[in-house]
């Protein structure tokens, strides 16, 4: 009996935590999004970071457009993730912005808006650990993101997710970036020591 590869381990621990995201109420996920907001606009390493990289929801994601939109009204730019397969670019966003269908049925930008480089972003993940290993969707568009961005400058990475969505330990391949904190309706978790 062979164990499992990394890939199909992640593979299993995602449809396990698409199941556990996937139930939880509207309502709940509605009030889980304002509490998150809440954490991260006291978080101190977020404070005069711009832009910030953001992404629009899909499926049952924390939905961070409330964060967002307060980032905005305190100050700083804000930019939504742009999937040009197989990497993200990132263009500034406002609220009211016209968004087109891209990649996976994601909304964002049009090439007309601004490209940016984020110093900080938001992550969406399916789950996620104390050690900041995340699992998303599968195809490392965040991880190159992260890399890419890394290249120019250090980046603040803040995984946004439920509670529900934290496993025992994701398995880490050595082109997965790890996240420096991680946002639940719960609690912030800091998975570094700065």
């Amino acid at each position: 009996m062979h164990s499992p590869s990394p890939p199909q381990l992640k593979e299993r621990l995602r449809q396990e935590a698409f199941a556990r995201r996937d139930g939880l109420d509207k309502e709940f996920r509605h009030e889980a999004a304002g509490r998150i907001k809440s954490q991260a606009l006291d978080l101190p390493d977020l404070q005069d970071v711009t832009p910030v990289g953001g992404y629009w929801p899909i499926r049952t994601e924390v939905d961070p457009r409330p964060l967002m939109e307060a980032l905005l009204e305190r100050g700083q730019d804000v930019a939504l993730s742009q999937i040009l397969h197989p990497h993200l670019s990132w263009r500034l966003w406002q609220p009211g912005d016209v968004l087109v269908k891209g990649g996976f049925g994601v909304r964002e930008p049009g090439p007309d808006a601004p490209e940016v480089f984020p110093k900080a972003l938001l992550v969406p993940l399916v789950a996620f650990d104390r050690r900041g290993g995340r699992i998303g969707y599968g195809k490392g568009h965040f991880d190159r993101a992260i890399a890419v961005l890394e290249d120019q400058h250090p980046v603040l990475t803040i995984g946004l997710a439920y509670a529900v969505q934290e496993i025992d330990e994701v398995p880490v391949e050595p082109h997965d970036r790890l996240l420096d904190v991680i946002i639940t309706e719960a609690e912030l978790i800091r998975t570094k020591t700065a």
